[in-house]
Protein backbone atom coordinates (compact mmCIF):
# COMPACT_ATOMS: atom_id res chain seq x y z
CA UNK A 1 0.00 0.00 0.00
CA UNK A 2 1.13 3.51 -1.12
CA UNK A 3 1.63 5.78 1.85
CA UNK A 4 -1.29 8.71 1.55
CA UNK A 5 -1.16 12.42 1.73
CA UNK A 6 -0.82 12.64 4.91
CA UNK A 7 2.40 11.02 5.02
CA UNK A 8 5.46 12.54 4.91
CA UNK A 9 6.98 9.60 3.11
CA UNK A 10 5.23 10.45 0.08
CA UNK A 11 7.50 11.51 -2.54
CA UNK A 12 5.41 14.52 -3.51
CA UNK A 13 4.73 15.89 0.17
CA UNK A 14 8.17 14.94 1.33
CA UNK A 15 9.54 17.16 -1.56
CA UNK A 16 7.03 19.87 -1.06
CA UNK A 17 7.78 19.87 2.54
CA UNK A 18 11.61 19.51 2.14
CA UNK A 19 11.59 22.77 -0.12
CA UNK A 20 9.30 25.09 2.32
CA UNK A 21 11.73 24.12 5.42
CA UNK A 22 14.87 25.45 3.53
CA UNK A 23 12.56 28.55 2.26
CA UNK A 24 11.80 28.78 5.98
CA UNK A 25 15.50 30.41 6.57
CA UNK A 26 15.89 34.02 5.55
CA UNK A 27 19.49 33.53 4.05
CA UNK A 28 18.71 29.97 2.49
CA UNK A 29 16.01 31.98 0.93
CA UNK A 30 18.07 34.40 -0.03
CA UNK A 31 20.99 32.44 -1.40
CA UNK A 32 18.31 30.86 -3.59
CA UNK A 33 16.93 34.17 -4.64
CA UNK A 34 20.54 35.31 -5.78
CA UNK A 35 21.60 31.89 -7.54
CA UNK A 36 18.00 32.41 -9.53
CA UNK A 37 17.53 35.94 -10.72
CA UNK A 38 21.56 36.67 -10.53
CA UNK A 39 23.19 33.51 -11.53
CA UNK A 40 25.93 31.75 -10.01
CA UNK A 41 27.65 32.88 -6.92
CA UNK A 42 31.39 31.99 -5.09
CA UNK A 43 30.87 31.65 -1.21
CA UNK A 44 32.97 34.32 -0.86
CA UNK A 45 30.98 36.35 -2.80
CA UNK A 46 27.74 35.03 -1.27
CA UNK A 47 29.07 36.23 2.01
CA UNK A 48 30.08 39.54 1.45
CA UNK A 49 26.71 40.05 -0.15
CA UNK A 50 24.98 38.56 2.82
CA UNK A 51 27.34 40.19 5.44
CA UNK A 52 27.63 36.77 6.67
CA UNK A 53 30.68 34.92 8.02
CA UNK A 54 32.41 32.07 5.30
CA UNK A 55 31.83 30.05 7.96
CA UNK A 56 27.97 30.32 8.67
CA UNK A 57 27.35 30.49 5.10
CA UNK A 58 29.00 27.29 4.22
CA UNK A 59 26.21 25.85 6.68
CA UNK A 60 23.74 26.67 4.92
CA UNK A 61 25.07 25.78 1.63
CA UNK A 62 25.50 22.37 3.30
CA UNK A 63 21.82 22.27 3.74
CA UNK A 64 20.82 23.36 0.19
CA UNK A 65 23.28 20.80 -1.58
CA UNK A 66 21.68 18.35 1.08
CA UNK A 67 18.38 19.29 0.57
CA UNK A 68 19.35 18.93 -3.79
CA UNK A 69 18.56 22.63 -4.15
CA UNK A 70 21.75 23.83 -5.26
CA UNK A 71 25.55 22.33 -6.71
CA UNK A 72 28.70 23.61 -6.32
CA UNK A 73 31.52 23.29 -9.23
CA UNK A 74 34.62 23.29 -8.49
CA UNK A 75 37.76 25.26 -10.64
CA UNK A 76 40.61 25.04 -8.85
CA UNK A 77 40.74 26.58 -5.18
CA UNK A 78 37.30 27.86 -5.92
CA UNK A 79 33.68 26.72 -5.71
CA UNK A 80 30.45 28.57 -7.70
CA UNK A 81 27.11 27.65 -6.65
CA UNK A 82 24.26 27.71 -8.94
CA UNK A 83 21.07 26.44 -8.67
CA UNK A 84 20.91 22.38 -9.34
CA UNK A 85 16.77 22.48 -11.13
CA UNK A 86 15.75 26.18 -12.90
CA UNK A 87 12.09 25.09 -11.49
CA UNK A 88 13.27 26.42 -8.12
CA UNK A 89 13.04 29.77 -10.04
CA UNK A 90 9.67 30.43 -10.92
CA UNK A 91 8.81 29.06 -7.20
CA UNK A 92 10.00 31.68 -5.98
CA UNK A 93 8.52 34.14 -8.42
CA UNK A 94 4.75 32.48 -6.96
CA UNK A 95 5.54 33.08 -3.65
CA UNK A 96 6.86 36.88 -4.71
CA UNK A 97 3.73 37.42 -5.90
CA UNK A 98 1.78 35.62 -3.28
CA UNK A 99 3.38 38.24 -1.29
CA UNK A 100 2.54 41.30 -3.08
CA UNK A 101 5.82 42.02 -4.59
CA UNK A 102 9.28 40.62 -5.52
CA UNK A 103 11.61 39.95 -2.55
CA UNK A 104 14.31 41.99 -1.57
CA UNK A 105 17.96 41.22 -2.98
CA UNK A 106 20.92 42.42 -1.52
CA UNK A 107 23.55 44.10 -3.55
CA UNK A 108 27.33 43.79 -3.87
CA UNK A 109 29.19 46.77 -2.04
CA UNK A 110 32.80 45.54 -3.10
CA UNK A 111 34.40 48.12 -4.92
CA UNK A 112 35.21 47.66 -8.52
CA UNK A 113 39.21 47.42 -8.04
CA UNK A 114 40.41 46.14 -5.13
CA UNK A 115 43.02 43.21 -4.07
CA UNK A 116 42.79 39.56 -3.46
CA UNK A 117 45.68 38.37 -1.88
CA UNK A 118 48.89 40.18 -3.57
CA UNK A 119 46.99 40.53 -7.02
CA UNK A 120 44.66 42.86 -8.62
CA UNK A 121 41.18 41.36 -8.74
CA UNK A 122 37.73 43.75 -9.96
CA UNK A 123 38.10 45.53 -13.03
CA UNK A 124 41.96 45.81 -13.25
CA UNK A 125 42.64 42.25 -12.61
CA UNK A 126 40.02 40.74 -14.86
CA UNK A 127 41.00 43.32 -17.91
CA UNK A 128 44.36 42.59 -17.04
CA UNK A 129 43.33 38.55 -18.08
CA UNK A 130 41.91 39.19 -20.99
CA UNK A 131 44.62 41.54 -22.52
CA UNK A 132 46.85 39.09 -21.70
CA UNK A 133 45.30 36.50 -22.89
CA UNK A 134 44.08 38.41 -26.29
CA UNK A 135 47.98 39.53 -26.41
CA UNK A 136 48.91 35.46 -26.59
CA UNK A 137 51.35 36.54 -23.41
CA UNK A 138 49.34 33.57 -21.42
CA UNK A 139 47.64 30.56 -22.88
CA UNK A 140 45.33 27.84 -20.98
CA UNK A 141 46.67 24.63 -20.83
CA UNK A 142 45.53 22.20 -23.02
CA UNK A 143 44.36 20.14 -19.81
CA UNK A 144 42.15 22.49 -18.39
CA UNK A 145 42.85 23.87 -15.00
CA UNK A 146 43.39 26.94 -13.42
CA UNK A 147 46.87 27.51 -13.77
CA UNK A 148 48.18 29.23 -17.24
CA UNK A 149 51.61 29.06 -19.04
CA UNK A 150 53.70 31.52 -20.68
CA UNK A 151 52.38 32.15 -24.38
CA UNK A 152 54.17 32.57 -27.27
CA UNK A 153 54.31 36.38 -26.94
CA UNK A 154 55.48 36.52 -23.49
CA UNK A 155 58.76 38.25 -24.11
CA UNK A 156 57.52 40.96 -25.99
CA UNK A 157 54.27 41.58 -24.29
CA UNK A 158 55.18 41.08 -20.61
CA UNK A 159 58.21 43.88 -20.29
CA UNK A 160 55.90 46.32 -20.98
CA UNK A 161 54.80 45.84 -17.36
CA UNK A 162 58.10 45.72 -16.25
CA UNK A 163 58.22 41.89 -16.09
CA UNK A 164 61.85 40.18 -16.79
CA UNK A 165 60.11 36.95 -17.92
CA UNK A 166 63.58 34.64 -17.55
CA UNK A 167 63.06 35.47 -13.65
CA UNK A 168 59.36 34.48 -14.06
CA UNK A 169 59.14 31.52 -15.32
CA UNK A 170 62.04 30.03 -12.49
CA UNK A 171 59.99 31.27 -9.60
CA UNK A 172 59.03 28.38 -7.66
CA UNK A 173 55.23 29.71 -7.33
CA UNK A 174 53.01 29.08 -10.50
CA UNK A 175 53.83 31.40 -12.95
CA UNK A 176 49.98 32.83 -13.52
CA UNK A 177 46.78 31.64 -12.60
CA UNK A 178 43.24 32.05 -13.56
CA UNK A 179 41.64 33.40 -10.23
CA UNK A 180 37.97 33.22 -10.39
CA UNK A 181 36.85 37.36 -9.72
CA UNK A 182 34.35 37.41 -6.24
CA UNK A 183 32.15 40.17 -7.46
CA UNK A 184 32.36 40.18 -11.59
CA UNK A 185 32.60 36.67 -11.77
CA UNK A 186 35.16 36.08 -14.19
CA UNK A 187 38.94 35.30 -13.97
CA UNK A 188 41.15 37.59 -13.26
CA UNK A 189 45.32 36.89 -12.90
CA UNK A 190 46.74 35.11 -10.61
CA UNK A 191 50.08 33.65 -9.70
CA UNK A 192 53.92 34.93 -9.71
CA UNK A 193 52.94 37.36 -12.30
CA UNK A 194 49.68 38.93 -11.11
CA UNK A 195 51.88 39.86 -8.53
CA UNK A 196 54.70 40.92 -9.75
CA UNK A 197 52.83 43.30 -12.30
CA UNK A 198 50.88 44.74 -9.06
CA UNK A 199 53.94 45.79 -7.54
CA UNK A 200 54.98 47.14 -11.01
CA UNK A 201 51.78 49.45 -10.93
CA UNK A 202 52.59 50.03 -7.15
CA UNK A 203 56.17 50.70 -8.48
CA UNK A 204 54.92 53.30 -11.25
CA UNK A 205 52.34 55.40 -9.00
CA UNK A 206 49.49 53.60 -11.15
CA UNK A 207 47.74 52.32 -7.93
CA UNK A 208 47.71 52.84 -4.53
CA UNK A 209 46.70 50.60 -1.93
CA UNK A 210 43.61 52.04 0.12
CA UNK A 211 43.85 52.29 3.88
CA UNK A 212 40.51 50.55 4.91
CA UNK A 213 39.69 48.12 7.59
CA UNK A 214 40.77 45.18 5.41
CA UNK A 215 43.50 46.73 3.11
CA UNK A 216 41.93 45.19 -0.12
CA UNK A 217 40.53 48.18 -1.81
CA UNK A 218 42.91 49.41 -4.76
CA UNK A 219 42.57 52.77 -6.33
CA UNK A 220 43.91 53.89 -9.66
CA UNK A 221 46.05 56.73 -9.28
CA UNK A 222 44.94 60.23 -10.82
CA UNK A 223 47.77 60.02 -12.95
CA UNK A 224 47.39 56.66 -13.74
CA UNK A 225 44.29 55.96 -15.23
CA UNK A 226 45.25 57.23 -19.21
CA UNK A 227 48.62 55.11 -19.03
CA UNK A 228 46.68 52.30 -17.98
CA UNK A 229 44.39 52.62 -20.57
CA UNK A 230 47.30 52.16 -22.47
CA UNK A 231 48.61 49.44 -21.44
CA UNK A 232 45.01 47.62 -21.04
CA UNK A 233 42.85 48.54 -23.87
CA UNK A 234 40.60 45.66 -22.64
CA UNK A 235 40.05 47.67 -19.39
CA UNK A 236 37.37 49.86 -20.53
CA UNK A 237 35.64 46.78 -21.90
CA UNK A 238 35.20 45.45 -18.41
CA UNK A 239 31.98 46.30 -16.20
CA UNK A 240 31.62 46.55 -12.43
Amino acid sequence: MSPGWTSAEQPVVATVTGLARELADPIRLTVLQLLAHEGPHGMTQLADILGVSPARLGNHLAKLRTAGLVVGEQSGRHVTYRLKDPAVTAVLDVLADYAGGALPLPSATAAPERLCYDHAAGRLGVALLDQLLADRALRRPAGGGDALELGPAAGKVLPRFGIDVGALAATRRKVATSCVDRTLRRPHLGGALGHEILTWFRAEDLVAVAVDDDGRTLTLRPGGTARLAELIPRLGEVRS
